[in-house]
């Protein structure tokens, strides 16, 4: 690699690319599907999820009033992983099945609702990984041209091959780690979010069946 090259640039972010040599590219590569990635997910969570307050607040109290079908009229507009879990449960009792049934059929809505928000947020911590190990590449690559090729120059050109060399490694390895730390971060951040919109599904279906079973008689089919 050619240093000189590289001056031009006068972006310390552009400079560094240019001295990390190719692998920086695959490295580029990976860290913006890291970016698409956590878009993606900000975006689909923000959606997928609804305020569990507000929403036992009202759906609640149709439901202590007896009004299953305004209630799945209620969840219906508003379609989120924790109403669709909740409206399953709903369409049982109107169709008046036994609590067991009841229970299973919000069970197996979380189950089903469970990949939306998951999505493909679990290649975050697999980009992470493999992002460190192309880092590493580039690494190996670098030392390899800084001791490898300097054995057969010249006394003047020694010093600039073994700079560029380590240039090449050390950049290679300070992007990767960058982008495998972002991914990582990312990855955490989403699994506490899920895990915390499967905890208010599960609560919610919980209460839900407590509340029916505590006021089947004032149920209007």
């Amino acid at each position: 690699m050619d240093l000189n090259r590289c001056e031009k640039y006068g972006n310390f972010i552009a400079k560094a690319f240019c001295e990390g040599g190719p692998v920086m590219y695959m490295i580029a590569f990976v860290g913006l599907l890291v970016v698409f990635l956590i878009i993606e997910r900000v975006i689909a969570l923000q959606k997928l999820t609804v305020d569990k307050r507000s929403l036992n607040e009202n759906l609640f109290s149709l439901i202590l009033r007896g009004e299953i079908k305004q209630a799945i009229a209620f969840c219906d507009s508003r379609p989120a992983p924790l109403t669709n879990t909740l409206k399953e449960g709903l369409i049982q009792v109107l169709n008046k099945r036994p609590d067991e049934e009841v229970q299973v059929a919000m069970d197996a809505a979380v189950l089903r609702e469970t990949p939306r928000l998951e999505g493909w947020s679990s290649f975050l911590a697999v980009f992470g990984n493999v992002v460190v190990l192309i880092g590493l590449l580039g690494t190996i690559g670098g030392l390899i041209q800084s001791f490898g090729g300097i054995k057969f120059a010249d006394q003047s050109t020694k010093a600039a091959m073994l700079s560029a060399g380590i240039s090449e490694a050390l950049n290679c390895t300070a992007f990767g780690l960058f982008v495998a730390i972002l991914a990582i971060i990312a990855f955490g951040f989403f699994q506490i979010r899920i895990g915390k919109a499967i905890n208010e599904m599960l609560e919610s279906s919980m209460n839900l069946m407590n509340l029916v079973v505590a006021n089947r008689d004032k149920i209007k089919y």
